[in-house]
């Protein structure tokens, strides 16, 4: 599905070290962006599991609350499985993390 995002998995919290799970296209360019990278749209790629389009990538991240989205080939996308999310500037919401 070109310019959709559809995520599965929360990321599963582990101390300080968190694991971004998401579902897309096999192929895709699927990176996780947010306050713990400076929003940083390319800084913390998601690896796919040989052609499976399951997306993770482990991140460890400083204790506190942290907002993100995942780009997907481009387009930001919320974790729509996340149980938690902020309103940013731009009318759209983030998803929320606490570490």
């Amino acid at each position: 599905m070109k310019g959709k995002c559809m995520t599965k998995l929360l990321p599963k919290e582990t101390g300080k070290t968190v694991r971004f799970e998401v579902s897309a296209d096999p192929k895709s360019q699927v990176f996780v962006a947010g306050t713990f990278n400076n929003w940083n749209p390319t800084a913390s790629p998601l690896k796919d599991n040989p052609d499976s389009g399951h997306y993770k990538a482990t991140l460890s991240l400083p204790r506190g609350k942290h907002e993100y989205k995942f780009v997907v080939n481009g387009v930001w996308c919320m974790d729509p499985n996340c149980q938690d999310w902020s309103p940013n500037p731009y009318g759209g919401l983030n998803s929320v993390l606490q570490v």
